[in-house]
């Protein structure tokens, strides 16, 4: 696929000598989801402000499209929309006259068909001509992105998209943007929910101190650094474990009725098949077997501790 962001060498020093950007570097490519992933003061914003034109980068360059977004930044920001974390909306004004005011800012001309194809795909359409203020929050939310849209960017930013929201609007958001790809919107998610980026992102990258720790593609990253933990569950607690499996590593769980081994699924021999003669051998008795593979996030977590 072709980079339709290009992020090269980036960095920002505010007036104080904070440096929230230091030497980032990221290509976004068309047509994907891209979860950007990072704990608090990581420099998520700083960038996402930077690619959007808010905020200009002290050395470095940004390009949208092919177009730099210092030097050509209105048509760099033409091809972007912007969701917001924050609920910012005239709480008197219609659905419908919200979406058209955002469409006319950016120098578009009036297409009703357009409007309405936008709140048809986001569910709004019923809700057109009613007050923002009427609206439950996932409503207000979906609002947010028709405003986003109104304009047909080519790429939508979702900076914490269903923060506040419950479990159950949180996935029909999901299908939401999972639409939005399917009709060729590139989409840069930024989340605190990190098994949202887990379910929707095709790449992850992990951002720490201003720095680009590493991009890749989500599932690749899970192979490489994801562990499994096989749960061994017993027939009769221990108190401690034998001597001959002090080498595995084993973790006592639920005072001593489990035994938890951690293992590397990317090495060429798991020690399973060892273990468990071995456990057989200590005169443990097997109830039950289970193995879990370790979550994105916590992947994430163990890279940012490293990066610490």
């Amino acid at each position: 696929m072709d980079s339709i962001i290009s992020v090269r060498d980036l960095a920002k020093v505010y007036d104080n000598g904070f440096a929230a950007l230091s030497g980032a570097r990221l290509e976004i490519e068309e047509g994907e989801i891209l979860a950007l992933l990072g704990p608090n003061g990581a420099g998520k914003t700083t960038l996402i402000s930077i690619i959007c034109g808010l905020v200009t980068p002290t050395d470095g360059q940004v390009t949208v499209g092919g177009h730099d977004v210092v030097q050509d930044w209105r048509r760099a920001r033409s091809l972007i929309g912007l969701v917001p974390q924050e609920v910012a909306l005239e709480p008197f004004e219609k659905v419908i006259n919200t979406v058209r005011f955002s469409r006319g800012l950016f120098g578009r001309p009036a297409d009703p068909a357009r409007i309405e194809q936008v709140l048809r795909q986001l569910s709004l359409w019923e809700k057109r001509n009613e007050k923002i203020m009427s609206l439950s929050g996932g409503m207000k939310r979906r609002v947010l992105i028709a405003k986003a849209l109104a304009h047909d960017p080519q790429i939508l930013f979702l900076d914490e998209p269903t923060a506040g929201v419950d479990v159950e609007l949180r996935k029909e958001m999901w299908e939401v943007v999972r639409g939005l790809q399917d009709a060729g919107v590139t989409i840069l998610l930024t989340t605190h929910y990190i098994e949202e980026a887990e379910a929707m992102a095709d790449r992850v990258a992990v951002i720490n101190g201003g720095r680009i720790l590493l991009v890749e593609e989500k599932a690749a990253l899970m192979r490489r650094m994801g562990k499994r933990q096989m749960r061994i569950e017993l027939g009769t607690p221990v108190d401690r474990l034998p001597e001959s499996l002090a080498a595995y590593g084993l973790e006592r769980a639920d005072d001593g009725a489990a035994l938890v081994y951690t293992y590397d699924t990317a090495a060429d021999r798991t020690g399973i098949t060892r273990l468990l003669n071995d456990i057989q051998a200590a005169g443990l008795v097997l109830h039950d077997v289970q193995t879990r593979q370790s979550s994105l996030e916590e992947i994430f977590v163990d890279l940012v501790k490293e990066a610490s």
